[in-house]
């Protein structure tokens, strides 16, 4: 049995390492070693990518690293109908198809896809019509909360663009509209008016009493 202050240590370094994971960003290199590819001769995979990702945690913000060749492609997707056809479906907006922009057969290609989406993620190669994917080149994961996501990955789309205003769009400036005055000048002038009629009407009457 294990005396009082080393099972405090060994707790409080088990605690330290659970807070470390939990404040960190990952890279998950994709297949370890064995890269993402596919072995057309014997029409299987490089690994069994579906018992790599069970050994692996992910967040929002990690990345996943796919070291391979033009030979395959690299899906995302959030549709589990379009990975279970193994077909990048075009019209489909929540499918990404990662190539790296090489036009060249066999070409070495490191790929990055960041997590930015809770919940289950797809990836698969629809390399040779889906042969690829349908032999194994294909796995999927169950991406955690974690940090949320950085910065970098957080930011707002830009504000759509908006052609400057040209000179025949300059805004007329406002019209004055005159409303009839319902007090201020014209009810004092009518004021001193009446109260003028009145004083003499009064010195009328007064000398006739006289």
């Amino acid at each position: 049995m294990a005396p009082p202050i080393a099972a405090h240590l060994t707790a409080f370094a088990l605690f330290v390492t659970v807070a470390a994971a939990a404040t960190e960003y990952h890279n998950h290199t994709v297949g370890a070693a064995a890269g993402w590819f596919f072995n057309s001769t014997t029409d299987t995979p490089a690994a069994n990518y579906s018992s790599w990702a069970s050994t692996q945690t992910f967040d929002l913000g990690d990345y996943l690293i796919f070291n391979t060749n033009s030979n395959q492609t690299v899906v995302q997707t959030y549709n589990k109908t379009t990975y279970l056809n193994c077909t990048a479906d075009e019209s489909d907006n929540g499918t990404f198809v990662y190539d790296g922009g090489s036009g060249r057969f066999g070409e070495a290609l490191t790929i990055a896809v960041p997590l930015t989406i809770v919940g289950p993620n797809y990836f698969f190669s629809d390399a040779g019509d889906g042969v690829q994917c349908q032999r194994g080149l294909a796995f999927e994961i169950d991406v955690q909360r974690g940090l949320g996501l950085p910065p970098s990955l957080n930011q707002p789309p830009p504000p759509p663009y908006r052609e400057p205003p040209g000179p025949d769009s300059a805004q007329s400036p406002p019209i004055a509209v005159a409303q009839s005055p319902s007090g201020g000048a014209f009810a004092s002038r009518a004021d001193v008016r009446m109260a003028v009629l009145g004083f003499a009407a009064a010195l009328l009457l007064m000398q006739q009493f006289q």
